[in-house]
C-alpha cells in the first residue's frame, strides 16, 4: 500500500530526538544535529523488508555515516522485525580539532577513549554502545550485532616494476614481495578480495605445526601465511590442513 504520510515527525522523529539518542549512548553531546535512527528505520521498513524468499539478505549503504545512525537503525529494525539485513557505513577520519568549539567536546571524548581524534572513531564507538543498547533491551535476539572495520589501501603485494638497466638490482630489491609493515590479516583480507569471498565470513585460526593456518568460511578457503615454510615443516603441516578440513 501507499503511505499516506511517508515523512511525518510522530513516524520518522526529529533532530532533537537524534540528539538526544547521541546523549542516550554517549552521556555528551559529540555530534549536532543527527538523523533519528526512527527516519532510517521507516525507510528500510518501506524498501528493504526483514525477508524476501529466495533474496539475499538486504545491504544498506551509507557512504557518508556520520554520527553512524544507518548502522545503528539496521539492527535496530532487525531486533524488531527479526530480519538480517547488513550494512556497510564509509566514514573518511576527518580529524577534529579541540580548538574548534563546535569540535571540542568529540575532539575531547575521543581523548577520554585514548583514540585518535576523528569522526571515524566516534562512529564505531556509537555502533558498540548501540549494539549493547540493543541486546541489553532485547536479550532473545540472536542476530549478528557485530562489524568489522576497514581502511582503504593500496595492495599488500609490491608492484613487479624491473629496471631493465640493473636487473640484478631489481631482483635483489624485490626478494621480500610485501609491502613494509603489513600483516597476516592485511594479506589475508586481500586475499579474500580478490577471490570474491565475503569480507564478513567467520574466520577461525589453528597452530598446525607450528604455523598459524587460517580457515575461512568453515573451510572454503584455507591459507597458511607463515613468512618461513621450511621442507621439513611441510608433511605434517599440509597433514594438519587436510585433517583439520
Amino acid at each position: 500500500m501507499v503511505p499516506i504520510d511517508m515523512w511525518g515527525y510522530e513516524v520518522t522523529g526529529t533532530t532533537d530526538e537524534g540528539g538526544q539518542e547521541i546523549k542516550g549512548l554517549f552521556v555528551e553531546p559529540v555530534f549536532d544535529n543527527p538523523k533519528p535512527t526512527k527516519l532510517i528505520r521507516r525507510i528500510l521498513g518501506l524498501s528493504s523488508p526483514s525477508a524476501v524468499p529466495d533474496e539475499s539478505p538486504p545491504v544498506v549503504l551509507d557512504f557518508f555515516a556520520g554520527s553512524g545512525t544507518t548502522g545503528h537503525a539496521v539492527i535496530a529494525q532487525n531486533a524488531a522485525d527479526g530480519g538480517n539485513r547488513r550494512y556497510i557505513l564509509v566514514q573518511l577520519p576527518e580529524p577534529l580539532d579541540p580548538e574548534n568549539k563546535d569540535q571540542k567536546v568529540a575532539a575531547e571524548f575521543c581523548d577520554k577513549l585514548g583514540r585518535p581524534r576523528n569522526i571515524a572513531e566516534l562512529t564505531k564507538e556509537r555502533l558498540r554502545r548501540a549494539a549493547k543498547k540493543i541486546k541489553d533491551e532485547n536479550p532473545m535476539f540472536a542476530g549478528d550485532l557485530g562489524f568489522r572495520v576497514f581502511k582503504l589501501d593500496s595492495s599488500n603485494i609490491r608492484a613487479w616494476e624491473p629496471d631493465r638497466d640493473d636487473l640484478d638490482r631489481t631482483l635483489l630489491d624485490h626478494a621480500e614481495h610485501l609491502k613494509e609493515g603489513r600483516t597476516e590479516q592485511d594479506i589475508l583480507y586481500e586475499l579474500l578480495l580478490k577471490l570474491g569471498l565475503d569480507l564478513c565470513v567467520p574466520i577461525e585460526q589453528k597452530t598446525l605445526a607450528g604455523k598459524a593456518v587460517h580457515s575461512i568460511g568453515g573451510g572454503v578457503l584455507l591459507a597458511c601465511l607463515a613468512t618461513q615454510i621450511t621442507r621439513d615443516d611441510v608433511e605434517p603441516l599440509a597433514q594438519g590442513i587436510a585433517d583439520w578440513h
